[in-house]
């Protein structure tokens, strides 16, 4: 009986190691393909999301200086 014990305890140590063995191959495969999305994106000149919120936050004071400017040439031209 103890040698029955003792295949299913190796059978299950190499299940268990075969599991990491498979978890650190796909661990390897993500960072592998989100290198090469990083720099395909990069090749290509897309921005980041913070750039792009920046650039947006600039255009829409931007605007809304326009608009005040806008206004205050209306009230100018009302008066004149």
């Amino acid at each position: 009986m103890q040698t029955r014990n003792k295949i299913f305890d190796d059978i299950s140590q190499m299940m268990t190691n075969a599991m990491g063995v498979a978890q650190g191959a796909k661990t390897e495969a993500e960072t592998a393909m989100k290198g090469m999305m990083d720099r395909w994106l990069a090749d290509r000149d897309f921005v980041t999301r913070d750039e792009f919120d920046a650039v947006r936050a600039m255009a829409q004071k931007a605007r809304e200086e326009n608009e005040a400017l806008k206004a205050r040439l209306d009230a100018i031209e009302a008066k004149g």
